[in-house]
């Protein structure tokens, strides 16, 4: 039976949004909705999603966001290791790379170029790939694995995984623009 991997680099999309996005922290109505992320996935590719949402809990596990994402159908992944380490990077790596031997799908939800190297053997085969990111901060290196059958989802616009409308400046497709937005 077919099954989608959805690996999120909760680490990755938390500092995006509340940096490069917000400008600040986010507050809880302003986060994504991880469930309907979950239900994009097994929508998109028409087959179940198993969500691996990794966590760095080198300084303490968030317990109540745990217990959130397991409600939600996730399998959390916490994480430690030593203050230089990137453990949610190495861990999502790993898998990728675990991945290889499965014929299973696989979403990555990360910006992060770091996941080239390891997203680039699982392209090619019978194996759908896909990077859900806000598209203007996904790394610019995954644009040349497109050819290689790697798709793009917008993880605001793609996955309504959000309940605010984010100031985002998006570059609009001419069959999307809606001058009412803008009147």
């Amino acid at each position: 039976m077919a099954l989608t991997y959805l690996l999120v680099d909760g680490e990755n999309i938390d500092a995006t949004l509340g940096n490069s996005i917000l400008g600040r922290r986010p507050t809880p109505d302003e986060r994504p909705r991880w469930d309907r992320l979950l239900k994009f996935a097994e929508k998109t590719w028409g087959q179940t999603a198993q969500g691996l949402f990794f966590l760095n809990a080198s300084s303490g596990l968030p317990m109540a966001f745990v217990q959130a994402l397991r409600a939600l159908g996730y399998a959390p992944v916490p994480l430690s290791g030593t203050a230089d380490q990137s453990v949610v990077d190495m861990a999502i790596q790993k898998t990728l790379e675990a991945l290889l031997d499965r014929d299973d799908d696989v979403m990555l939800v990360s910006h992060d170029g770091d996941f080239l190297e390891a997203v680039e053997p699982l392209l090619g085969g019978g194996r759908r790939v896909g990077v859900v990111a806000f598209e203007e901060f996904r790394n610019h290196g995954f644009t040349s694995l497109r050819s290689k059958g790697l798709e793009f989802f917008d993880l605001e616009h793609d996955t309504k995984a959000f309940n605010t409308t984010l100031p985002r400046l998006r570059i609009i497709p001419i069959e999307e623009f809606d001058p009412l937005q803008f009147l």
